[in-house]
Protein backbone atom coordinates (compact mmCIF):
# COMPACT_ATOMS: atom_id res chain seq x y z
CA UNK A 1 0.00 0.00 0.00
CA UNK A 2 2.86 2.41 0.87
CA UNK A 3 4.54 1.76 -2.54
CA UNK A 4 1.24 2.47 -4.27
CA UNK A 5 0.83 5.84 -2.51
CA UNK A 6 4.41 6.89 -3.34
CA UNK A 7 3.94 5.85 -6.96
CA UNK A 8 0.67 7.76 -7.20
CA UNK A 9 2.37 10.85 -5.71
CA UNK A 10 5.18 10.71 -8.32
CA UNK A 11 2.70 10.33 -11.19
CA UNK A 12 0.70 13.30 -9.87
CA UNK A 13 3.89 15.42 -9.70
CA UNK A 14 4.85 14.50 -13.26
CA UNK A 15 1.40 15.32 -14.59
CA UNK A 16 1.29 18.60 -12.65
CA UNK A 17 4.77 19.50 -13.89
CA UNK A 18 3.80 18.86 -17.49
CA UNK A 19 0.65 20.91 -17.00
CA UNK A 20 2.65 23.79 -15.45
CA UNK A 21 5.21 23.70 -18.27
CA UNK A 22 2.44 23.74 -20.86
CA UNK A 23 0.71 26.67 -19.20
CA UNK A 24 4.02 28.43 -18.71
CA UNK A 25 4.85 28.04 -22.40
CA UNK A 26 1.38 29.24 -23.34
CA UNK A 27 1.79 32.26 -21.07
CA UNK A 28 5.13 33.11 -22.66
CA UNK A 29 3.69 32.84 -26.15
CA UNK A 30 0.62 34.86 -25.23
CA UNK A 31 2.44 37.77 -23.61
CA UNK A 32 5.79 37.55 -25.39
CA UNK A 33 7.95 38.66 -22.44
CA UNK A 34 7.88 35.94 -19.76
CA UNK A 35 11.32 34.51 -20.59
CA UNK A 36 12.55 37.30 -22.86
CA UNK A 37 12.97 37.38 -26.64
CA UNK A 38 14.74 34.44 -28.25
CA UNK A 39 17.01 36.85 -30.09
CA UNK A 40 17.40 40.53 -30.96
CA UNK A 41 19.25 39.74 -34.19
CA UNK A 42 16.51 40.51 -36.73
CA UNK A 43 15.62 43.75 -34.96
CA UNK A 44 19.26 44.84 -34.77
CA UNK A 45 19.91 44.04 -38.45
CA UNK A 46 17.30 46.63 -39.41
CA UNK A 47 18.46 49.27 -36.90
CA UNK A 48 22.26 49.21 -37.08
CA UNK A 49 22.56 51.16 -40.38
CA UNK A 50 20.68 54.10 -38.83
CA UNK A 51 23.10 54.49 -35.91
CA UNK A 52 26.25 56.56 -36.46
CA UNK A 53 29.43 57.39 -34.60
CA UNK A 54 30.20 61.06 -34.03
CA UNK A 55 33.58 62.68 -33.48
CA UNK A 56 34.12 66.37 -32.79
CA UNK A 57 37.43 68.19 -32.77
CA UNK A 58 38.67 71.42 -31.27
CA UNK A 59 41.75 73.42 -32.21
CA UNK A 60 44.63 73.21 -29.78
CA UNK A 61 45.20 76.97 -30.06
CA UNK A 62 41.88 77.56 -28.26
CA UNK A 63 42.73 75.10 -25.53
CA UNK A 64 46.28 76.27 -24.84
CA UNK A 65 49.40 75.96 -26.98
CA UNK A 66 52.19 73.46 -26.49
CA UNK A 67 54.91 74.66 -24.12
CA UNK A 68 58.14 76.19 -25.46
CA UNK A 69 61.22 74.00 -25.84
CA UNK A 70 62.86 73.48 -22.40
CA UNK A 71 66.32 74.98 -21.94
CA UNK A 72 69.17 72.53 -21.33
CA UNK A 73 72.98 72.99 -21.13
CA UNK A 74 74.71 72.85 -24.56
CA UNK A 75 75.50 69.29 -25.54
CA UNK A 76 72.92 67.80 -23.22
CA UNK A 77 71.38 64.55 -24.59
CA UNK A 78 67.93 65.92 -23.63
CA UNK A 79 68.45 68.87 -26.02
CA UNK A 80 68.66 66.58 -29.05
CA UNK A 81 65.73 64.50 -27.80
CA UNK A 82 63.29 67.42 -27.42
CA UNK A 83 64.34 69.05 -30.70
CA UNK A 84 63.64 65.82 -32.57
CA UNK A 85 60.35 65.36 -30.64
CA UNK A 86 58.99 68.80 -31.58
CA UNK A 87 60.27 68.71 -35.18
CA UNK A 88 58.21 65.59 -35.82
CA UNK A 89 55.10 67.56 -34.68
CA UNK A 90 55.76 70.77 -36.58
CA UNK A 91 57.41 72.85 -33.87
CA UNK A 92 56.87 73.47 -30.16
CA UNK A 93 54.09 76.04 -30.51
CA UNK A 94 52.13 74.59 -33.42
CA UNK A 95 48.87 72.77 -32.81
CA UNK A 96 49.18 69.04 -32.25
CA UNK A 97 46.62 66.47 -33.31
CA UNK A 98 43.23 67.92 -32.28
CA UNK A 99 41.51 66.00 -29.50
CA UNK A 100 38.40 64.08 -30.53
CA UNK A 101 35.17 63.72 -28.58
CA UNK A 102 33.52 60.43 -29.44
CA UNK A 103 29.80 59.85 -29.18
CA UNK A 104 26.82 58.37 -30.97
CA UNK A 105 23.82 59.53 -32.94
CA UNK A 106 21.03 58.29 -35.19
CA UNK A 107 19.46 59.31 -38.50
CA UNK A 108 15.85 60.54 -38.31
CA UNK A 109 15.45 61.79 -41.90
CA UNK A 110 17.15 59.85 -44.71
CA UNK A 111 16.31 62.38 -47.44
CA UNK A 112 17.47 65.53 -45.64
CA UNK A 113 20.24 63.84 -43.66
CA UNK A 114 19.14 64.93 -40.17
CA UNK A 115 20.94 63.26 -37.28
CA UNK A 116 20.20 63.53 -33.55
CA UNK A 117 22.83 63.40 -30.80
CA UNK A 118 23.61 64.96 -27.40
CA UNK A 119 24.68 68.57 -27.16
CA UNK A 120 27.60 67.66 -24.89
CA UNK A 121 29.02 65.41 -27.63
CA UNK A 122 29.51 68.34 -30.03
CA UNK A 123 29.82 71.24 -27.58
CA UNK A 124 32.57 73.78 -28.48
CA UNK A 125 33.49 71.72 -31.56
CA UNK A 126 35.25 73.28 -34.56
CA UNK A 127 34.48 70.27 -36.73
CA UNK A 128 31.93 67.48 -36.44
CA UNK A 129 32.32 64.26 -38.41
CA UNK A 130 29.90 61.38 -38.77
CA UNK A 131 30.96 57.77 -39.38
CA UNK A 132 28.30 55.50 -40.84
CA UNK A 133 27.78 51.80 -40.35
CA UNK A 134 29.87 51.04 -43.47
CA UNK A 135 32.81 53.04 -41.97
CA UNK A 136 32.45 55.98 -44.38
CA UNK A 137 33.12 59.30 -42.62
CA UNK A 138 31.84 62.71 -43.76
CA UNK A 139 31.60 66.20 -42.25
CA UNK A 140 28.35 67.32 -40.61
CA UNK A 141 26.78 70.73 -40.01
CA UNK A 142 25.28 71.65 -36.63
CA UNK A 143 21.70 72.79 -37.31
CA UNK A 144 20.96 73.72 -33.71
CA UNK A 145 21.31 72.65 -30.09
CA UNK A 146 19.58 72.90 -26.75
CA UNK A 147 21.55 72.90 -23.52
CA UNK A 148 18.48 72.55 -21.27
CA UNK A 149 17.68 69.07 -22.63
CA UNK A 150 21.21 68.26 -23.90
CA UNK A 151 20.05 67.69 -27.48
CA UNK A 152 21.57 68.67 -30.84
CA UNK A 153 20.59 68.18 -34.49
CA UNK A 154 23.19 67.68 -37.25
CA UNK A 155 22.84 67.48 -41.01
CA UNK A 156 24.95 65.60 -43.53
CA UNK A 157 24.88 66.07 -47.29
CA UNK A 158 25.63 62.89 -49.20
CA UNK A 159 24.48 60.97 -52.24
CA UNK A 160 24.60 57.66 -50.43
CA UNK A 161 21.37 55.96 -49.44
CA UNK A 162 20.70 56.48 -45.73
CA UNK A 163 18.57 54.48 -43.31
CA UNK A 164 16.40 56.40 -40.84
CA UNK A 165 14.49 55.39 -37.72
CA UNK A 166 11.28 56.78 -36.26
CA UNK A 167 10.36 57.92 -32.77
CA UNK A 168 8.07 55.80 -30.62
CA UNK A 169 5.84 56.67 -27.68
CA UNK A 170 7.93 56.71 -24.53
CA UNK A 171 4.86 57.57 -22.42
CA UNK A 172 3.58 54.04 -23.06
CA UNK A 173 6.69 52.43 -21.61
CA UNK A 174 6.30 50.33 -18.49
CA UNK A 175 8.90 49.45 -15.91
CA UNK A 176 10.14 46.00 -16.91
CA UNK A 177 9.75 46.44 -20.69
CA UNK A 178 12.66 45.28 -22.86
CA UNK A 179 14.84 47.92 -24.54
CA UNK A 180 17.86 47.80 -26.87
CA UNK A 181 20.65 50.41 -26.88
CA UNK A 182 23.01 50.89 -29.83
CA UNK A 183 26.03 53.17 -29.72
CA UNK A 184 29.76 53.71 -29.77
CA UNK A 185 31.11 52.83 -26.29
CA UNK A 186 34.75 53.78 -25.72
CA UNK A 187 35.11 54.46 -29.47
CA UNK A 188 34.80 50.76 -30.32
CA UNK A 189 32.14 51.27 -32.98
CA UNK A 190 28.58 50.00 -33.31
CA UNK A 191 27.75 48.00 -30.18
CA UNK A 192 24.40 46.52 -29.14
CA UNK A 193 23.24 46.00 -25.55
CA UNK A 194 19.86 45.01 -24.16
CA UNK A 195 18.07 45.34 -20.84
CA UNK A 196 14.85 46.51 -19.29
CA UNK A 197 13.33 49.81 -18.21
CA UNK A 198 14.35 50.05 -14.56
CA UNK A 199 12.40 53.21 -13.72
CA UNK A 200 10.68 56.19 -15.31
CA UNK A 201 10.51 59.94 -14.68
CA UNK A 202 13.89 60.10 -12.98
CA UNK A 203 15.10 63.55 -11.89
CA UNK A 204 18.93 63.61 -11.78
CA UNK A 205 19.21 67.40 -11.37
CA UNK A 206 20.78 67.93 -14.79
CA UNK A 207 18.28 70.51 -16.01
CA UNK A 208 14.81 72.06 -15.61
CA UNK A 209 13.07 69.36 -17.66
CA UNK A 210 14.54 66.19 -16.14
CA UNK A 211 12.29 63.21 -16.90
CA UNK A 212 14.74 60.41 -17.63
CA UNK A 213 14.17 56.74 -18.42
CA UNK A 214 16.43 54.58 -16.26
CA UNK A 215 17.69 51.31 -17.73
CA UNK A 216 20.06 48.48 -16.88
CA UNK A 217 21.06 48.05 -20.54
CA UNK A 218 24.82 48.64 -20.63
CA UNK A 219 25.55 52.29 -21.45
CA UNK A 220 29.15 53.46 -21.32
CA UNK A 221 31.25 56.45 -22.36
CA UNK A 222 30.68 57.00 -26.06
CA UNK A 223 27.07 55.83 -25.95
CA UNK A 224 25.94 59.43 -25.41
CA UNK A 225 23.54 60.53 -28.13
CA UNK A 226 22.76 56.99 -29.23
CA UNK A 227 19.22 55.63 -29.51
CA UNK A 228 17.30 53.39 -27.16
CA UNK A 229 14.77 51.23 -29.02
CA UNK A 230 11.62 49.41 -28.03
CA UNK A 231 10.84 45.94 -29.34
CA UNK A 232 9.30 47.20 -32.59
CA UNK A 233 12.35 49.27 -33.48
CA UNK A 234 11.11 52.74 -32.52
CA UNK A 235 13.33 55.24 -30.69
CA UNK A 236 11.85 55.73 -27.23
CA UNK A 237 14.93 57.31 -25.64
CA UNK A 238 18.27 59.01 -26.29
CA UNK A 239 21.09 57.66 -24.14
CA UNK A 240 22.58 60.57 -22.24
CA UNK A 241 24.08 59.80 -18.84
CA UNK A 242 25.23 57.04 -16.52
CA UNK A 243 25.67 56.75 -12.80
CA UNK A 244 29.02 55.14 -12.17
CA UNK A 245 31.94 55.65 -9.76
CA UNK A 246 34.30 54.04 -12.27
CA UNK A 247 33.09 55.52 -15.57
CA UNK A 248 31.87 52.12 -16.79
CA UNK A 249 28.39 50.64 -16.74
CA UNK A 250 27.11 49.49 -13.36
CA UNK A 251 23.57 48.95 -14.61
CA UNK A 252 22.27 52.49 -14.07
CA UNK A 253 21.90 54.46 -17.29
CA UNK A 254 19.61 57.33 -18.25
CA UNK A 255 17.91 58.24 -21.51
CA UNK A 256 15.92 61.31 -22.58
CA UNK A 257 12.38 60.06 -23.35
CA UNK A 258 11.18 60.56 -26.91
CA UNK A 259 8.12 62.43 -25.67
CA UNK A 260 10.43 65.15 -24.32
CA UNK A 261 12.99 65.03 -27.14
CA UNK A 262 10.76 65.09 -30.21
CA UNK A 263 9.19 68.56 -29.72
CA UNK A 264 12.67 70.02 -29.07
CA UNK A 265 14.10 68.37 -32.18
CA UNK A 266 11.16 69.56 -34.31
CA UNK A 267 11.73 73.15 -33.13
CA UNK A 268 15.47 73.01 -33.82
CA UNK A 269 14.85 71.73 -37.35
CA UNK A 270 12.17 74.37 -38.00
CA UNK A 271 13.76 77.42 -36.33
CA UNK A 272 17.39 76.46 -35.72
CA UNK A 273 16.73 76.87 -31.99
CA UNK A 274 14.09 76.18 -29.38
CA UNK A 275 11.00 78.35 -28.89
CA UNK A 276 9.54 77.36 -25.52
CA UNK A 277 6.41 78.62 -23.87
CA UNK A 278 6.81 80.93 -20.86
CA UNK A 279 4.41 81.64 -18.00
CA UNK A 280 6.44 84.05 -15.86
CA UNK A 281 6.18 82.44 -12.43
CA UNK A 282 8.54 81.04 -9.86
CA UNK A 283 7.07 77.89 -8.37
CA UNK A 284 7.54 75.58 -5.40
CA UNK A 285 6.62 72.04 -4.49
CA UNK A 286 3.38 71.60 -2.56
CA UNK A 287 4.27 69.33 0.34
CA UNK A 288 1.81 67.92 2.87
CA UNK A 289 2.30 70.79 5.31
CA UNK A 290 1.69 73.44 2.65
CA UNK A 291 -1.35 71.53 1.37
CA UNK A 292 -2.79 71.34 4.88
CA UNK A 293 -2.20 75.05 5.51
CA UNK A 294 -3.99 75.93 2.25
CA UNK A 295 -6.89 73.54 2.81
CA UNK A 296 -5.96 71.22 -0.05
CA UNK A 297 -6.95 67.60 0.46
CA UNK A 298 -3.80 66.31 -1.29
CA UNK A 299 -0.26 67.56 -1.85
CA UNK A 300 -0.55 68.37 -5.54
CA UNK A 301 0.03 71.13 -8.06
CA UNK A 302 2.63 73.89 -8.24
CA UNK A 303 2.66 76.72 -5.70
CA UNK A 304 3.29 80.18 -7.20
CA UNK A 305 5.96 81.83 -5.04
CA UNK A 306 6.43 84.98 -7.13
CA UNK A 307 5.62 86.43 -10.55
CA UNK A 308 7.69 88.21 -13.16
CA UNK A 309 6.49 91.82 -13.43
CA UNK A 310 4.49 92.30 -16.63
CA UNK A 311 4.82 88.61 -17.42
CA UNK A 312 2.02 86.45 -18.86
CA UNK A 313 0.89 85.12 -15.46
CA UNK A 314 0.66 88.58 -13.86
CA UNK A 315 -1.26 89.88 -16.86
CA UNK A 316 -3.75 87.00 -16.50
CA UNK A 317 -4.37 87.76 -12.81
CA UNK A 318 -2.43 84.85 -11.30
CA UNK A 319 -1.23 85.72 -7.80
CA UNK A 320 1.54 84.63 -5.44
CA UNK A 321 0.08 81.94 -3.21
CA UNK A 322 -2.05 80.39 -5.95
CA UNK A 323 -1.63 76.68 -6.56
CA UNK A 324 -1.73 75.71 -10.24
CA UNK A 325 -3.71 72.45 -10.41
CA UNK A 326 -4.45 72.22 -14.12
CA UNK A 327 -2.80 73.83 -17.15
CA UNK A 328 -4.07 73.71 -20.73
CA UNK A 329 -6.20 70.67 -20.01
CA UNK A 330 -3.47 68.70 -18.21
CA UNK A 331 -3.47 67.89 -14.51
CA UNK A 332 -0.41 69.18 -12.63
CA UNK A 333 0.12 66.40 -10.12
CA UNK A 334 3.60 67.57 -9.11
CA UNK A 335 5.49 70.85 -9.40
CA UNK A 336 8.19 69.44 -11.70
CA UNK A 337 5.57 68.67 -14.39
CA UNK A 338 4.55 72.28 -14.95
CA UNK A 339 7.78 73.63 -16.58
CA UNK A 340 7.64 70.94 -19.24
CA UNK A 341 3.91 71.40 -19.92
CA UNK A 342 4.37 75.16 -20.28
CA UNK A 343 7.49 74.78 -22.44
CA UNK A 344 5.62 72.56 -24.90
CA UNK A 345 2.70 74.98 -25.20
CA UNK A 346 2.54 77.03 -28.41
CA UNK A 347 3.69 80.64 -28.02
CA UNK A 348 1.05 83.42 -28.29
CA UNK A 349 -1.83 81.01 -27.64
CA UNK A 350 -4.38 81.44 -24.84
CA UNK A 351 -4.80 78.49 -22.50
CA UNK A 352 -6.96 77.79 -19.49
CA UNK A 353 -5.44 77.52 -16.01
CA UNK A 354 -7.17 76.18 -12.89
CA UNK A 355 -5.92 77.58 -9.59
CA UNK A 356 -6.53 76.90 -5.92
CA UNK A 357 -7.01 80.26 -4.19
CA UNK A 358 -8.40 80.92 -0.71
CA UNK A 359 -10.04 77.53 -0.47
CA UNK A 360 -11.71 77.39 -3.87
CA UNK A 361 -11.03 76.77 -7.57
CA UNK A 362 -10.38 79.85 -9.72
CA UNK A 363 -10.11 79.71 -13.53
CA UNK A 364 -8.12 82.16 -15.65
CA UNK A 365 -6.93 82.39 -19.25
CA UNK A 366 -3.27 83.18 -19.90
CA UNK A 367 -1.50 84.10 -23.15
CA UNK A 368 1.79 82.17 -23.36
CA UNK A 369 5.01 84.11 -23.91
CA UNK A 370 8.36 82.96 -25.29
CA UNK A 371 10.99 81.76 -22.80
CA UNK A 372 14.02 82.51 -24.96
CA UNK A 373 12.83 86.06 -25.64
CA UNK A 374 12.27 86.64 -21.91
CA UNK A 375 15.78 85.40 -21.19
CA UNK A 376 17.28 87.72 -23.81
CA UNK A 377 15.42 90.69 -22.35
CA UNK A 378 16.51 89.81 -18.80
CA UNK A 379 12.94 89.39 -17.56
CA UNK A 380 13.56 86.10 -15.79
CA UNK A 381 14.79 86.67 -12.26
CA UNK A 382 17.54 84.63 -10.66
CA UNK A 383 16.36 81.75 -8.48
CA UNK A 384 19.35 81.87 -6.16
CA UNK A 385 18.87 83.22 -2.67
CA UNK A 386 21.72 84.91 -0.84
CA UNK A 387 22.16 84.52 2.91
CA UNK A 388 22.74 87.53 5.15
CA UNK A 389 25.08 87.33 8.14
CA UNK A 390 23.21 89.38 10.71
CA UNK A 391 23.40 90.09 14.41
CA UNK A 392 20.84 89.09 17.02
CA UNK A 393 17.99 91.59 17.36
CA UNK A 394 15.06 92.44 19.54
CA UNK A 395 11.51 91.48 18.74
CA UNK A 396 8.36 89.67 19.83
CA UNK A 397 8.53 85.95 20.52
CA UNK A 398 6.06 83.99 18.38
CA UNK A 399 6.53 80.73 20.27
CA UNK A 400 4.38 78.44 18.08
CA UNK A 401 6.69 79.34 15.14
CA UNK A 402 9.97 79.35 17.06
CA UNK A 403 10.64 82.87 15.75
CA UNK A 404 11.25 86.34 17.08
CA UNK A 405 9.64 88.97 14.84
CA UNK A 406 9.81 92.74 14.68
CA UNK A 407 7.99 95.39 12.65
CA UNK A 408 10.16 97.05 10.03
CA UNK A 409 11.53 100.55 10.63
CA UNK A 410 14.19 102.76 9.05
CA UNK A 411 16.90 101.44 11.35
CA UNK A 412 16.17 97.79 10.51
CA UNK A 413 15.97 98.57 6.79
CA UNK A 414 19.45 100.08 6.95
CA UNK A 415 20.82 97.23 9.08
CA UNK A 416 19.49 94.51 6.81
CA UNK A 417 19.78 96.46 3.51
CA UNK A 418 16.04 96.33 2.79
CA UNK A 419 14.41 98.60 0.22
CA UNK A 420 11.42 100.78 1.05
CA UNK A 421 9.03 98.62 -0.97
CA UNK A 422 9.64 95.57 1.24
CA UNK A 423 6.80 95.23 3.74
CA UNK A 424 6.28 92.72 6.54
CA UNK A 425 7.85 91.47 9.77
CA UNK A 426 11.58 90.86 9.96
CA UNK A 427 12.96 87.74 11.65
CA UNK A 428 15.43 88.80 14.34
CA UNK A 429 15.97 85.39 15.93
CA UNK A 430 15.34 81.74 15.06
CA UNK A 431 15.00 78.96 17.64
CA UNK A 432 17.68 76.34 16.98
CA UNK A 433 15.30 73.49 17.86
CA UNK A 434 12.24 74.74 15.98
CA UNK A 435 10.81 73.83 12.61
CA UNK A 436 11.78 77.27 11.27
CA UNK A 437 15.48 76.41 11.64
CA UNK A 438 14.91 73.07 9.94
CA UNK A 439 13.20 74.83 7.02
CA UNK A 440 16.16 77.20 6.63
CA UNK A 441 14.66 80.50 7.83
CA UNK A 442 17.30 83.07 8.80
CA UNK A 443 17.68 86.33 10.65
CA UNK A 444 16.98 89.10 8.16
CA UNK A 445 14.25 87.20 6.29
CA UNK A 446 11.03 89.20 6.04
CA UNK A 447 7.65 87.51 6.55
CA UNK A 448 5.29 89.22 4.13
CA UNK A 449 2.20 87.06 4.71
CA UNK A 450 0.94 84.45 7.16
CA UNK A 451 -1.78 82.16 5.81
CA UNK A 452 -2.05 84.50 2.80
CA UNK A 453 -2.81 87.52 4.99
CA UNK A 454 -0.36 90.46 4.84
CA UNK A 455 1.31 91.29 8.17
CA UNK A 456 3.12 94.47 9.19
CA UNK A 457 2.56 94.33 12.97
CA UNK A 458 3.49 91.57 15.41
CA UNK A 459 -0.03 91.68 16.89
CA UNK A 460 -1.39 90.69 13.48
CA UNK A 461 0.92 87.67 13.44
CA UNK A 462 -0.17 86.67 16.96
CA UNK A 463 -3.85 86.88 16.00
CA UNK A 464 -3.42 84.74 12.87
CA UNK A 465 -1.40 82.13 14.77
CA UNK A 466 -3.96 82.05 17.61
CA UNK A 467 -6.76 81.54 15.08
CA UNK A 468 -4.86 78.67 13.44
CA UNK A 469 -4.29 77.01 16.83
CA UNK A 470 -7.97 77.43 17.71
CA UNK A 471 -8.93 75.76 14.40
CA UNK A 472 -6.63 72.88 15.33
CA UNK A 473 -4.33 73.55 12.34
CA UNK A 474 -0.99 71.74 12.41
CA UNK A 475 0.87 74.32 10.33
CA UNK A 476 0.73 77.81 8.85
CA UNK A 477 1.94 79.11 5.49
CA UNK A 478 4.46 81.95 5.41
CA UNK A 479 5.43 84.07 2.40
CA UNK A 480 9.09 84.92 3.03
CA UNK A 481 11.13 87.57 1.24
CA UNK A 482 14.89 87.04 1.21
CA UNK A 483 17.00 89.55 -0.71
CA UNK A 484 14.08 90.38 -2.98
CA UNK A 485 13.26 86.75 -3.74
CA UNK A 486 9.94 85.44 -2.37
CA UNK A 487 9.09 81.87 -1.47
CA UNK A 488 6.46 80.05 0.58
CA UNK A 489 7.38 78.06 3.67
CA UNK A 490 4.98 75.91 5.69
CA UNK A 491 5.91 75.87 9.39
CA UNK A 492 4.66 73.30 11.86
CA UNK A 493 2.99 74.91 14.86
CA UNK A 494 4.77 74.11 18.11
CA UNK A 495 1.97 73.37 20.57
CA UNK A 496 2.59 73.82 24.32
CA UNK A 497 3.01 70.76 26.49
CA UNK A 498 0.38 69.76 29.07
CA UNK A 499 2.54 71.20 31.87
CA UNK A 500 2.81 74.55 30.05
CA UNK A 501 -0.95 74.62 29.46
CA UNK A 502 -1.64 73.92 33.15
CA UNK A 503 0.79 76.67 34.14
CA UNK A 504 -0.90 79.12 31.77
CA UNK A 505 -4.33 78.30 33.24
CA UNK A 506 -2.97 78.73 36.75
CA UNK A 507 -1.46 82.12 35.88
CA UNK A 508 -4.79 83.30 34.46
CA UNK A 509 -6.61 82.27 37.69
CA UNK A 510 -4.09 84.25 39.76
CA UNK A 511 -4.64 87.30 37.58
Amino acid sequence: MRKFVVGLFLITCLVSGAFFMTNNSTHAQGFGSFSGPDSFAELVDDLLPAVVNISSTQKMGEMGEMPDLPQFPPGSPFEDFFEEFFERRGGPSSPAIPPASLGSGFIIDAEKGYIVTNNHVIRDADEVRVTFHDDETIAAEVIGRDEKTDLAVLQVKTDKELTAVKFGESDRLRVGDWVVAIGNPFGLGGTVTAGIVSARQRDINSGPYDDFIQTDASINRGNSGGPMFDMIGRVIGINTAIFSPSGGSVGIGFAIPSALAKPVIDQIIKYGRTRRGWLGVRIQTVNEEIAESLGLKEAQGALVASLTPEGPAEAAGIQAGDVILRFNGEDVEAMRQLPRIVAETDIDTKVGVELWREGKIVKVDVEIGELEKAEEEGLIASTTMSEEDTAMGKGTDIEPLGLKLQALNDSLRDEFALSDDVQGLIITDVSETGDAAVKGLLQGDVIVEINQTPVTKTTQAEEIIAKAVKQDRNSVLLLVNRSGDARFVALRLEKPSEEEEEKEKSDKKKD
